[in-house]
């Protein structure tokens, strides 16, 4: 069995790397949609909470931003709760 990804990886150190990724999408509607959130929440989020933000970001930005933006309904196997929580949060930020 393979470690885990964060492995022996400082919880600040990981944090940091989400906050960089989520502000680095490649497309800036991601960028505007993600970075505000992990600003507001990472330092909140412990290693569960980090590991399902962080396969959520493992999904392509062309796929997260027809979720967000309602175009298409996220598959089931997404973690829709979080992405509501994401979304609610661009909601009430706007």
């Amino acid at each position: 069995m393979a470690p885990p990804k964060d492995a022996g990886e400082d919880i600040a150190i990981r944090r940091r790397r989400m906050r960089y990724r989520a502000w680095h999408r490649g497309t800036k509607e991601m960028d505007l949609v993600l970075g505000p959130f992990a600003d507001a929440h990472l330092d909140l989020y412990g290693p569960p909470e980090l590991d399902r933000l962080e396969a959520l970001m493992d999904e392509e930005d062309t796929d997260l931003l027809k979720w967000v933006m309602g175009q298409e309904p996220c598959p089931p196997d997404t973690d829709a709760e979080l992405l509501g929580t994401i979304i609610a949060y661009r909601l009430k930020t706007q």
